[in-house]
């Protein structure tokens, strides 16, 4: 199977790989044998591995999300997000943050109060919300109706533009356990008899109104899913324990057309990914870290993927010293929508580790990952502070919704200082003729040039003839004086070699109009965006 890159993919798929290390990262089978040629046809091409690469000595800088602001933009205050006071919550639990554009809304399905409710609020901006309950007033807030002794873990939502039934635009996933014990409130139970789980699927039109479709196969809590549009398959990210050590948490990944037929048995999911020895513990702490969650989404050409790193201390420990447990959230990046390079090892989300602050621990990011809001990407993310205003601390107490924001496409820049520096890539293949860049070169120069596939230069397209770029955008056009675009190569491969000097490149495309649209995919979604695509 060849994908939309030009990777191909074994007739066996998803790949088997055995268990017997875990010392070793995954392998990324793509970057040590690329495609002869590199199809950008989708999206906006970044520079987060060497696929693109053929010769640089530019330097690769990898970059972090910035916080709006020094505190939550929504947090618990309604009696359901409150939770008696045992362990407010009002965060997403995975859950789900998207932009649906028929009503220009930000939607947000959260967690409401510790094992109680699954709720939802919306937003113009991102940062101010309205929830159920101010919608629709005498409601709780709760989308799901409550199952006396059912306490709802992890959940999963996302708005499907590739469906044609309108009644199942929104999908979700949610996890339960089912005690003998009717207690609302996971901590007011004087006795938690556990008689089963039930990871339940759901449909709705709007995102308020859900009907039950049925159940997945076994998993564990914080099972969650994602939708690979490339080809256009619902996967599942599923925890289990690593035989190699059973202690150990592990993912184990299930991909199906069709949401609500993913039925599989115990020995259908292949194994997926882990913590190794990149991930360092943490020096005040001293736990083997563990991979807690693996989330997923498309953004442009590729898949991003958020590593969520447990730390410690074990559930048991945070028990008795009721603190959150410290996680922190790492990207990955992947283009094949199963291997992901990882080659920047540093967090891209840190828990604070201040006692009582909001963001003391435990983040989670939201099944959608990121939002695009002009030149802006949007990391809406989960955090605990533990804070409880019965149980004065506990480990599951106070999680509330943190935003970070960066760049557009602005996960890794390639740069160069003083002396100019170039980078050429690999052969690559588009129709499409436009020229595009995100560089940010204000006092410095960026010039391109365009090459055959046996590295000569094409007339006009020479660095002398290039229009050189001073300066700072998102999304800049490269011409040159004698042609209008690149599409007088007329399909055949070519290379591009970057020149710059004191600046930064952050991505290229070539667009089918003038306009610079990359047909690329925009994670969860954004204003301005159709589909859930830059088109």
């Amino acid at each position: 199977m060849r994908l939309y890159n030009g990777i191909e993919l074994p007739e066996a798929w998803p790949p088997r790989y055995a268990q017997s290390s875990m010392v070793t990262p995954q392998p990324v089978p793509y970057l040590k044998a690329p495609p002869r040629h590199i199809c950008i046809d989708i999206g906006r091409q970044l520079f987060v591995d060497d696929f693109l690469i053929e010769q640089t000595d530019m330097r690769r800088e990898y970059h972090r999300a910035e916080y709006v602001q020094d505190g939550p933009v929504f947090f618990p205050q309604t009696e359901l997000e409150m939770n008696g006071g045992f362990a407010p919550m009002a965060c997403p639990f995975n859950d789900g943050i998207v932009y649906d554009p028929e009503d220009r809304l930000f939607k947000m399905w959260y967690h409401a109060g510790f094992f109680d409710g699954t709720a939802y609020a919306q937003s113009e901006d991102g940062i101010h919300w309205t929830r159920l309950s101010e919608l629709r007033p005498g409601s709780d807030g709760r989308v799901i109706p409550a199952r006396p002794g059912w306490q709802r873990d992890g959940a999963s939502v996302w708005l499907d533009h590739d469906e044609t039934d309108r009644t199942k635009r929104f999908k979700m996933f949610v996890f339960y356990r089912e005690y003998q014990e009717k207690d609302r409130f996971y901590y007011a139970m004087k006795s938690r008899t556990q008689t089963g789980e039930h990871p339940v699927l759901y449909a709705s039109e709007n995102g308020m109104d859900w009907r039950e479709m049925g159940e997945t196969g076994p998993c564990g809590d914080n099972t969650d899913f994602f939708y690979n549009p490339f080809r256009k398959k619902y996967c599942f990210s599923i925890r289990k324990n690593t035989p190699v050590d059973p202690r150990v948490r592990a993912r184990y990944y299930y991909e199906n057309e069709d949401f609500y037929s993913a039925h599989w048995d115990e020995e259908e999911p292949v194994f997926w990914d882990r913590c190794s020895l990149q991930d360092e513990a943490d020096p005040a702490l001293g736990h083997p870290p563990q991979l807690y969650n693996l989330d997923a989404v498309a953004y442009e050409s590729l898949m991003l993927g958020a590593y969520h790193i447990f730390l410690g201390p074990p559930n048991g420990v945070c028990r008795q010293t009721r603190r959150p447990k410290i996680m922190d959230v790492k990207f990955g990046f992947s283009r094949d929508g199963f291997h992901f390079d990882r080659s920047d090892n540093l967090p891209f989300l840190t828990s604070s580790r201040v006692t009582g602050r909001w963001d003391y621990g435990y983040l989670h990011t939201h099944s959608g990952l990121l939002t695009v809001v002009g030149d802006r990407l949007y990391f809406h993310f989960s955090a605990w502070s533990g804070v409880s205003p019965v149980l004065g601390m506990d480990m599951y107490a106070g999680g509330s919704v943190g935003l970070g924001t960066m760049r557009r496409d602005g996960f890794v820049s390639m740069e160069a200082g003083e002396t100019p520096c170039s980078l050429t890539t690999r052969a690559l293949v588009t129709p499409h003729p436009y020229l595009f860049v995100n560089a940010d070169c204000p006092r410095g120069e960026l010039a391109v040039e365009v090459l055959d596939e046996a590295g000569r230069v094409v007339e006009p397209f020479t660095r002398e003839n290039c229009r050189a770029v001073h300066a700072d955008s998102c999304r800049q056009r490269i011409t040159w004086a004698g042609a209008a675009h690149v599409g007088a190569l007329g399909g055949k491969p070519f290379r591009l070699r970057f020149t710059m000097s004191r600046g930064a490149l952050y991505a290229f495309w070539l667009s089918p109009t003038e306009r610079g649209n990359s047909l690329g995919y925009m994670g969860a979604g954004g204003p301005g965006f159709s589909g859930g695509r830059d088109l």
